[in-house]
Protein backbone atom coordinates (compact mmCIF):
# COMPACT_ATOMS: atom_id res chain seq x y z
CA UNK A 1 0.00 0.00 0.00
CA UNK A 2 1.17 3.55 -0.70
CA UNK A 3 2.85 5.00 2.40
CA UNK A 4 0.93 8.29 2.37
CA UNK A 5 -2.55 7.10 1.45
CA UNK A 6 -5.20 9.54 2.78
CA UNK A 7 -2.52 11.89 4.16
CA UNK A 8 -2.31 15.61 3.41
CA UNK A 9 1.18 17.03 2.87
CA UNK A 10 2.22 20.65 2.37
CA UNK A 11 5.50 21.23 0.54
CA UNK A 12 7.05 24.69 0.35
CA UNK A 13 9.21 25.65 -2.60
CA UNK A 14 7.51 22.86 -4.54
CA UNK A 15 7.39 24.48 -7.96
CA UNK A 16 10.86 23.41 -9.05
CA UNK A 17 13.81 21.18 -8.20
CA UNK A 18 13.79 19.23 -4.96
CA UNK A 19 10.39 20.54 -3.84
CA UNK A 20 8.76 19.53 -7.10
CA UNK A 21 10.23 16.02 -6.88
CA UNK A 22 8.96 15.71 -3.30
CA UNK A 23 5.46 16.91 -4.18
CA UNK A 24 5.23 14.45 -7.08
CA UNK A 25 6.42 11.52 -4.97
CA UNK A 26 4.11 12.34 -2.05
CA UNK A 27 1.21 12.39 -4.50
CA UNK A 28 2.41 9.12 -6.01
CA UNK A 29 2.40 7.64 -2.50
CA UNK A 30 -1.26 8.60 -2.05
CA UNK A 31 -1.08 12.02 -0.40
CA UNK A 32 -3.11 15.08 -1.24
CA UNK A 33 -0.53 17.84 -1.71
CA UNK A 34 -0.48 21.59 -1.14
CA UNK A 35 2.11 22.79 -3.66
CA UNK A 36 3.48 26.05 -2.29
CA UNK A 37 5.82 28.17 -4.40
CA UNK A 38 6.14 31.94 -4.50
CA UNK A 39 7.91 31.60 -7.82
CA UNK A 40 10.98 33.68 -6.96
CA UNK A 41 14.18 33.52 -8.96
CA UNK A 42 17.26 31.72 -7.66
CA UNK A 43 18.32 34.89 -5.82
CA UNK A 44 14.87 35.43 -4.30
CA UNK A 45 13.75 38.24 -6.62
CA UNK A 46 10.42 38.42 -8.43
CA UNK A 47 7.42 36.12 -8.26
CA UNK A 48 5.72 33.70 -10.65
CA UNK A 49 2.59 31.65 -9.98
CA UNK A 50 3.33 29.38 -12.93
CA UNK A 51 5.63 26.76 -11.34
CA UNK A 52 3.21 25.86 -8.52
CA UNK A 53 0.28 25.48 -10.91
CA UNK A 54 2.39 23.44 -13.33
CA UNK A 55 3.20 20.92 -10.59
CA UNK A 56 -0.45 20.73 -9.56
CA UNK A 57 -1.34 20.00 -13.19
CA UNK A 58 1.27 17.20 -13.28
CA UNK A 59 -0.14 15.64 -10.13
CA UNK A 60 -3.74 15.83 -11.36
CA UNK A 61 -2.78 14.43 -14.76
CA UNK A 62 -1.40 11.38 -12.95
CA UNK A 63 -4.66 10.95 -11.04
CA UNK A 64 -3.58 12.65 -7.81
CA UNK A 65 -5.00 15.48 -5.72
CA UNK A 66 -3.26 18.80 -5.29
CA UNK A 67 -3.82 22.51 -4.87
CA UNK A 68 -1.47 25.41 -5.56
CA UNK A 69 -0.50 28.05 -3.02
CA UNK A 70 1.70 30.92 -4.17
CA UNK A 71 2.14 32.77 -0.87
CA UNK A 72 5.53 33.82 0.49
CA UNK A 73 6.52 32.04 3.69
CA UNK A 74 8.40 35.19 4.78
CA UNK A 75 4.99 36.68 5.57
CA UNK A 76 3.44 34.94 8.61
CA UNK A 77 -0.04 35.26 7.12
CA UNK A 78 1.22 33.81 3.85
CA UNK A 79 2.78 30.90 5.69
CA UNK A 80 -0.46 30.32 7.57
CA UNK A 81 -2.42 30.30 4.30
CA UNK A 82 -0.54 27.15 3.23
CA UNK A 83 -1.96 25.24 6.19
CA UNK A 84 -5.35 26.89 5.79
CA UNK A 85 -5.49 25.68 2.19
CA UNK A 86 -4.67 22.14 3.29
CA UNK A 87 -7.46 22.10 5.85
CA UNK A 88 -10.06 23.88 3.70
CA UNK A 89 -9.37 21.83 0.54
CA UNK A 90 -8.54 18.43 2.01
CA UNK A 91 -9.88 18.49 5.58
CA UNK A 92 -6.62 18.13 7.52
CA UNK A 93 -2.83 18.48 7.50
CA UNK A 94 -0.55 15.54 8.28
CA UNK A 95 2.92 16.63 7.24
CA UNK A 96 4.84 19.79 6.42
CA UNK A 97 7.97 19.84 4.27
CA UNK A 98 9.91 23.08 4.75
CA UNK A 99 11.99 23.26 1.57
CA UNK A 100 11.60 26.78 0.16
CA UNK A 101 14.70 28.90 -0.26
CA UNK A 102 17.19 30.75 -2.41
CA UNK A 103 20.84 31.83 -2.25
CA UNK A 104 22.64 35.16 -2.02
CA UNK A 105 26.26 34.18 -1.59
CA UNK A 106 29.06 36.59 -0.74
CA UNK A 107 32.24 36.57 1.32
CA UNK A 108 31.29 37.41 4.91
CA UNK A 109 32.87 40.85 5.12
CA UNK A 110 31.37 41.87 1.77
CA UNK A 111 27.86 40.57 2.50
CA UNK A 112 25.17 43.24 2.65
CA UNK A 113 22.70 43.52 5.50
CA UNK A 114 19.91 43.04 2.96
CA UNK A 115 21.35 39.75 1.72
CA UNK A 116 21.88 38.53 5.28
CA UNK A 117 18.30 39.34 6.30
CA UNK A 118 16.73 37.97 3.11
CA UNK A 119 18.25 34.50 3.62
CA UNK A 120 17.47 34.37 7.35
CA UNK A 121 13.90 35.47 6.62
CA UNK A 122 13.07 32.61 4.27
CA UNK A 123 15.29 29.76 5.48
CA UNK A 124 14.74 30.23 9.21
CA UNK A 125 11.91 32.65 9.97
CA UNK A 126 9.75 31.30 7.15
CA UNK A 127 10.24 27.72 8.29
CA UNK A 128 9.19 28.75 11.80
CA UNK A 129 6.07 30.51 10.49
CA UNK A 130 4.88 27.49 8.51
CA UNK A 131 5.62 25.08 11.35
CA UNK A 132 3.85 27.29 13.88
CA UNK A 133 0.76 27.46 11.67
CA UNK A 134 0.59 23.66 11.47
CA UNK A 135 1.26 23.06 15.18
CA UNK A 136 -2.31 23.61 16.51
CA UNK A 137 -3.68 21.08 14.02
CA UNK A 138 -1.00 18.55 14.90
CA UNK A 139 -1.68 19.00 18.62
CA UNK A 140 -5.41 18.55 18.17
CA UNK A 141 -5.06 15.33 16.19
CA UNK A 142 -2.09 14.04 18.24
CA UNK A 143 -0.04 13.35 15.14
CA UNK A 144 2.03 15.11 12.52
CA UNK A 145 5.42 15.24 10.85
CA UNK A 146 7.80 18.05 9.98
CA UNK A 147 10.65 17.64 7.51
CA UNK A 148 12.92 20.69 7.39
CA UNK A 149 15.61 21.14 4.77
CA UNK A 150 19.00 22.09 6.17
CA UNK A 151 22.39 21.98 4.44
CA UNK A 152 25.90 20.69 4.90
CA UNK A 153 26.83 24.38 4.69
CA UNK A 154 25.31 24.65 8.16
CA UNK A 155 26.48 21.23 9.36
CA UNK A 156 30.06 21.50 8.10
CA UNK A 157 30.65 24.86 6.43
CA UNK A 158 31.22 26.50 3.04
CA UNK A 159 33.00 29.59 1.81
CA UNK A 160 30.88 32.62 0.96
CA UNK A 161 27.69 31.43 2.65
CA UNK A 162 27.61 33.03 6.09
CA UNK A 163 23.92 33.89 5.76
CA UNK A 164 22.89 30.51 4.37
CA UNK A 165 25.10 28.53 6.77
CA UNK A 166 23.74 30.43 9.78
CA UNK A 167 20.14 29.94 8.69
CA UNK A 168 20.59 26.24 7.97
CA UNK A 169 22.36 25.64 11.29
CA UNK A 170 19.42 27.43 12.88
CA UNK A 171 17.02 25.05 11.16
CA UNK A 172 18.66 22.17 13.03
CA UNK A 173 18.05 23.93 16.34
CA UNK A 174 14.47 24.71 15.33
CA UNK A 175 13.77 21.12 14.35
CA UNK A 176 15.26 19.75 17.58
CA UNK A 177 13.20 22.18 19.65
CA UNK A 178 10.01 21.25 17.81
CA UNK A 179 10.76 17.56 18.38
CA UNK A 180 11.24 18.17 22.11
CA UNK A 181 8.27 20.51 22.56
CA UNK A 182 5.78 18.41 20.60
CA UNK A 183 6.80 14.84 21.35
CA UNK A 184 3.97 14.50 23.86
CA UNK A 185 1.52 15.19 21.03
CA UNK A 186 2.96 12.47 18.83
CA UNK A 187 4.57 15.01 16.50
CA UNK A 188 7.92 14.32 14.82
CA UNK A 189 10.48 16.73 13.39
CA UNK A 190 13.50 15.81 11.28
CA UNK A 191 16.02 17.46 8.96
CA UNK A 192 17.44 16.56 5.56
CA UNK A 193 20.58 18.10 4.10
CA UNK A 194 20.30 17.37 0.36
CA UNK A 195 22.90 17.05 -2.35
CA UNK A 196 21.14 17.66 -5.65
CA UNK A 197 21.65 19.64 -8.82
CA UNK A 198 19.20 22.53 -8.93
CA UNK A 199 18.98 26.14 -10.03
CA UNK A 200 20.36 27.13 -6.61
CA UNK A 201 23.40 24.88 -6.95
CA UNK A 202 23.86 26.28 -10.45
CA UNK A 203 24.92 29.55 -8.80
CA UNK A 204 28.06 27.94 -7.34
CA UNK A 205 31.16 29.60 -8.81
CA UNK A 206 33.10 27.62 -11.43
CA UNK A 207 36.20 29.78 -11.60
CA UNK A 208 38.70 27.12 -10.49
CA UNK A 209 39.31 23.52 -11.53
CA UNK A 210 38.19 22.26 -8.09
CA UNK A 211 34.96 24.24 -8.33
CA UNK A 212 34.25 22.93 -11.83
CA UNK A 213 34.88 19.34 -10.70
CA UNK A 214 32.56 19.79 -7.75
CA UNK A 215 29.76 21.09 -9.98
CA UNK A 216 30.13 18.11 -12.32
CA UNK A 217 29.74 15.76 -9.34
CA UNK A 218 26.65 17.63 -8.22
CA UNK A 219 25.05 17.32 -11.66
CA UNK A 220 24.92 13.54 -11.16
CA UNK A 221 22.67 13.99 -8.14
CA UNK A 222 19.10 14.64 -9.26
CA UNK A 223 16.30 16.08 -7.07
CA UNK A 224 14.38 12.82 -7.45
CA UNK A 225 16.97 11.11 -5.22
CA UNK A 226 15.86 13.27 -2.26
CA UNK A 227 12.15 12.51 -2.51
CA UNK A 228 11.97 8.91 -1.17
CA UNK A 229 13.45 9.73 2.26
CA UNK A 230 11.25 12.80 2.54
CA UNK A 231 8.09 10.84 1.75
CA UNK A 232 9.09 8.14 4.23
CA UNK A 233 9.65 10.69 7.01
CA UNK A 234 6.16 12.09 6.35
CA UNK A 235 4.59 8.65 6.73
CA UNK A 236 3.40 6.67 9.76
CA UNK A 237 6.15 4.14 9.10
CA UNK A 238 8.56 6.77 10.49
CA UNK A 239 6.64 7.08 13.76
CA UNK A 240 9.78 6.40 15.84
CA UNK A 241 12.06 8.76 13.89
CA UNK A 242 12.37 12.27 15.31
CA UNK A 243 15.05 14.90 15.98
CA UNK A 244 17.35 13.29 13.39
CA UNK A 245 19.54 14.88 10.72
CA UNK A 246 19.90 13.03 7.43
CA UNK A 247 21.90 13.72 4.29
CA UNK A 248 21.03 12.30 0.87
CA UNK A 249 23.73 12.17 -1.80
CA UNK A 250 22.60 10.37 -4.95
CA UNK A 251 22.03 6.77 -3.69
CA UNK A 252 23.74 7.35 -0.34
CA UNK A 253 21.91 8.26 2.88
CA UNK A 254 23.87 9.52 5.89
CA UNK A 255 22.85 10.11 9.50
CA UNK A 256 24.56 13.09 11.15
CA UNK A 257 25.13 13.62 14.85
CA UNK A 258 24.30 16.76 16.74
CA UNK A 259 27.27 18.30 18.60
CA UNK A 260 28.49 16.04 21.39
CA UNK A 261 31.06 16.56 24.17
CA UNK A 262 34.53 15.59 22.94
CA UNK A 263 36.74 16.25 25.98
CA UNK A 264 36.42 17.61 29.52
CA UNK A 265 38.85 18.98 32.06
CA UNK A 266 38.50 19.81 35.75
CA UNK A 267 40.73 21.88 38.00
CA UNK A 268 39.68 21.91 41.65
CA UNK A 269 41.09 25.37 42.32
CA UNK A 270 39.50 26.82 39.16
CA UNK A 271 41.01 28.11 35.97
CA UNK A 272 43.11 31.13 35.14
CA UNK A 273 44.04 32.37 31.67
CA UNK A 274 47.57 31.08 32.27
CA UNK A 275 46.50 27.60 33.43
CA UNK A 276 44.19 27.34 30.44
CA UNK A 277 47.14 28.13 28.16
CA UNK A 278 49.50 25.78 30.00
CA UNK A 279 47.22 22.83 30.81
CA UNK A 280 43.87 22.98 29.01
CA UNK A 281 45.16 23.86 25.55
CA UNK A 282 47.62 20.94 25.28
CA UNK A 283 44.93 18.54 26.57
CA UNK A 284 42.20 19.74 24.21
CA UNK A 285 44.23 20.52 21.09
CA UNK A 286 44.35 16.93 19.74
CA UNK A 287 40.54 16.87 19.80
CA UNK A 288 39.96 20.24 18.12
CA UNK A 289 37.78 19.91 15.04
CA UNK A 290 39.30 20.94 11.73
CA UNK A 291 37.98 23.84 9.73
CA UNK A 292 36.38 22.17 6.71
CA UNK A 293 34.09 22.80 3.79
CA UNK A 294 31.32 20.46 2.74
CA UNK A 295 33.38 19.40 -0.29
CA UNK A 296 36.30 18.39 1.97
CA UNK A 297 34.12 15.90 3.85
CA UNK A 298 32.17 14.58 0.85
CA UNK A 299 35.27 14.32 -1.31
CA UNK A 300 34.40 11.16 -3.30
CA UNK A 301 32.21 10.93 -6.37
CA UNK A 302 28.50 10.35 -5.64
CA UNK A 303 27.57 6.71 -5.67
Amino acid sequence: MALLMDKVVAVTGAGRGIGRAIALMCAQEGASVVVNDYGAAANGSGEDAGPAHDVVDEIKAAGGRAVANTSSIVDPSGAASIIEDAVSKFGRIDAVVNNAGFLRDAIFHKMSHADWNAIIDVHLNGYFYVAKAAAPHFRKQNSGAFVHFTSTSGLIGNVGQANYSAAKAGVIGLSTSIALDMQRFGVRSNCIAPFAWSRLIATIPTETEDQRARVERLKAMTPEKIAPLTAFLCSDRAHEVTAQIFTVRKNEIFLFSRPQILRSAHRSEGWTPQSIADELLPAFAPSFQKLQRSADVFCWDPI
